[in-house]
């Protein structure tokens, strides 16, 4: 196979062998439809296929640039779009059997706009059913696994994008996250993963979570996710919360250096219980920071009390809301682990609720002056490696819910602060580790400058998955 047309190959690499016509997007999503082929009956990553919209995409970039017309940014390039974001006239089933034949009316901005700078979608990736659990299975879809072992899971809820990323399938994917749906999976499954500023990327059809809700990239490389977010990003007067200030150049920001950086570290946030194995390999991954020229500063009792408490009655009772009557009239066809977390979400009172929103504010300025001191704040990802598939909760977190259990994701939803994934190592059984890096509020571009500055000395994407039959 030529070697632009390795399944591994970034985006931006493809990129530019289509725009210098040494391959074509047919070629390119015709491969990456192949590989989808290839991988599909082992990981299920996706809810629905759109290959005949792919290749009618990438038959109209091959035709733009043959009359010298460049679409845009994503020029050719094949790409997913997770099961909670509206494509136009594409099934839209949430993971759920009750939405199984929901056709979405709109696209929504971000698939506009990755169509507009001339992507190719090649399918509509899994989810956990309405983006309620942290593993990725689903009543409707099953269950999506890992490609570094199958028999784990990709997490979620974002599981179908992580999954067919790690796998070749595309050099990068759409996922939502609103409490870690994209930094967890990214993690297990050996990707960079962001969640930007809150609203950067405007939401529209409203989310069921719409002050905890992020659209964002999932990619093999920072530079990959770069590139997806500067399309995706910028104001959308249908999201009231849209940032309207200019999209920061994020590819920019990559090659800015980072030494004299100063970079707060916390294994555990004050109140996290990750795997010794977690830390040892994150820990790790900091002192190589130090060595690039940061200074680390070590945060000591982390961040205080677990804001778990604010983060479910918002999540939950948002999302249990929106399902009303689904939960009434169609129960029997939801996850039973899902409609009883949003059961007990529904039954707190309105006082509990708003006493819980208004500990929210307090812990944003609360850590709006905390990262006063430095530029970004270093944590796992994530307290395990990749558990088993067909688990809801890892025994060792028998006292967390289903989501609950990521300890270290679902603050940042609530700051709104931008917030990635990075890989910094492996287990000894072989399964990715990511590190978290958290910025200040509108500071995604020190996120990608320190990121970048990492893969640059500690490369991953040539590290591929072998847990493949």
């Amino acid at each position: 196979m030529d070697i632009m047309l390795n399944e591994f190959s970034t985006a931006l690499a493809l990129r530019d062998a289509l725009l210098s016509r040494q391959i074509s997007a047919v070629e390119v999503v015709q491969n990456s439809l192949g590989r989808l082929e290839q991988v599909e009956s082992q990981l299920n990553c996706f809810s629905t296929l759109t290959s005949e919209l792919a290749l009618a995409a990438a038959e109209h970039a091959d035709q733009s640039l043959l009359r010298g017309e460049v679409l845009g940014p994503l020029h050719g390039l094949p790409i997913s779009v997770k099961d909670l974001i509206a494509v136009g006239g594409v099934r839209q089933t949430f993971g759920s059997r009750a939405m199984e034949n929901n056709i979405a009316q709109v696209d929504a901005p971000s698939v506009a706009r990755v169509k507009a700078a001339g992507a190719c979608i090649v399918g509509i990736s899994t989810t956990s059913e309405f983006g309620c659990k942290a593993v990725g299975d689903s009543p409707l879809t099953g269950i999506t696994r890992n490609p570094w072992n199958i028999e784990k899971t990709p997490g979620g809820s974002s599981c179908g994008a992580a999954a067919s990323v790690a796998a070749g399938v595309t050099p990068f994917a759409l996922g939502t996250d609103g409490g870690g749906s994209i930094r967890e999976p990214s993690s297990f499954t050996g990707l960079f993963g962001i969640k930007a500023q809150f609203a950067r990327v405007p939401v529209f059809p409203a989310s069921a979570t719409p002050t905890l809700a992020h659209v964002g990239p999932l990619a093999r490389s920072v530079r990959d996710a770069a590139l997806l977010l500067s399309v995706i990003a910028g104001h959308d007067a249908r999201d009231p919360f849209s940032v309207a200030e200019d999209v920061p150049d994020f590819l920019a920001a990559c090659d800015a250096p980072i030494k004299g950086m100063r970079l707060a570290w916390s294994p555990d946030l004050g109140y996290a219980k990750p795997d010794a194995e977690i830390v040892r390999i994150t820990e790790a991954a900091v002192k190589k920071f130090e060595a690039l020229g940061c200074e680390i500063i070590e945060l000591k009792g982390g961040i205080g009390s677990d804001p778990a408490d604010m983060w479910l009655a918002e999540f939950y009772a948002g999302v249990g809301t929106r399902l009303h009557s689904v939960m009434r009239d169609q129960r029997e066809l939801l996850d039973p682990v899902v409609v009883a977390t949003l059961d007990k979400a529904l039954d707190q009172s309105l006082l509990s609720y708003y006493s819980k929103v208004f500990e929210r504010y307090q812990f944003r300025e609360k850590m709006r002056s905390m990262f006063t001191s430095f530029d970004l704040l270093l944590t796992p990802t994530a307290p395990i490696a990749a558990p088993n598939v067909g688990v809801d909760v890892p025994a060792q977190f028998a006292d967390r819910n289903i989501c609950s259990w990521q300890y270290y994701t679902y603050p940042f939803n609530l700051t709104g602060q931008p917030a990635a994934s990075l890989p910094v190592g492996f287990t000894q059984s072989g399964l990715p580790v990511g590190l978290q890096l958290v910025a200040n509020i509108n500071r995604e571009t020190d996120i990608f400058r320190a990121a970048a500055a990492f893969e640059a000395v500690h490369p991953w994407a040539d590290k591929i998955p072998d847990g493949l039959l």
